[in-house]
C-alpha cells in the first residue's frame, strides 16, 4: 500500500510540475508581445531599420543618433509625431492596433520608414 501512495505521488508531483512549466512558458509567450519594445535608429539622415515588422501591443522607441536634429512623424501626421529629437534624445509610440504605419521626419522629408504591426 506504501508503493502505491509513493507512486500517486510522484504522479501527482511530475503533473504539478509539468502544469508549472507550462504556465510559465505561456507567461514568457506572453510577454513577449504584451510590453514588448523594439528600437529605431536615426543616423546618417536614415532610419534603421527602415522597416520593422512587430507584434500588436509593441512599444517602438526611436533614438536620435545623429548630430543634427530630427522628428518621427506618422504619414497621417495625427497617429504619433515627436518634438525633435536632439542627440541622444528618443521619442516611444506604443502599437496598440495592426496594421502599416509609414512615417518620416518632418525636417529632413526624404527619411522615410515603416512599422508593420501583426
Amino acid at each position: 500500500m506504501i508503493r502505491k501512495e509513493r507512486y500517486l505521488a510522484v504522479a501527482v508531483l511530475t503533473a504539478a510540475i509539468a502544469s508549472a512549466v507550462v504556465s510559465a512558458a505561456r507567461a514568457s509567450e506572453d510577454s513577449k508581445t504584451e510590453g514588448a519594445k523594439s528600437e529605431v535608429k536615426i543616423d546618417n539622415f536614415s532610419f534603421a531599420p527602415g522597416e520593422i515588422t512587430v507584434a500588436k501591443g509593441t512599444t517602438v522607441e526611436w533614438v536620435n543618433r545623429d548630430d543634427i536634429p530630427h522628428t518621427v512623424v506618422s504619414d497621417d501626421k495625427t497617429t504619433f509625431k515627436s518634438r525633435p529629437l536632439d542627440t541622444d534624445d528618443r521619442f516611444s509610440y506604443n502599437f496598440s492596433k495592426e496594421g502599416t504605419y509609414t512615417y518620416f521626419c518632418s525636417i529632413h522629408p526624404k527619411m522615410t520608414a515603416k512599422v508593420v504591426v501583426k
